[in-house]
């Protein structure tokens, strides 16, 4: 999983010259990255590691990566 979200972080970086900000992973790709980084302790810990925001959808099948102007670690869901 690790490999993998380097390489779509790379990716995007190459193609539009800044990081992603945001990873948007299903639960089941959210677990199993968190079995993998299971010395990482905390969601923010976790975020900060990865160096990005980390969003979880339901109706998504593969990992991506994004950037968005919006601070998403001070924002509130609702």
């Amino acid at each position: 999983m690790l490999s993998f979200i380097y390489q779509i972080a790379r990716q995007f970086e190459q193609k539009h010259g800044f990081s992603p900000n945001l990873i948007h992973l299903n639960n089941e790709q959210f677990e199993h990255l968190c079995s993998e980084l299971a010395d990482i302790e905390g969601l923010d810990n976790l975020s900060q590691v990865l160096g990005m925001e980390i969003v979880l959808q339901t109706d998504i099948t593969q990992p991506s990566v994004s950037w968005s102007v919006v601070d998403w670690g001070r924002a509130i869901a609702v």
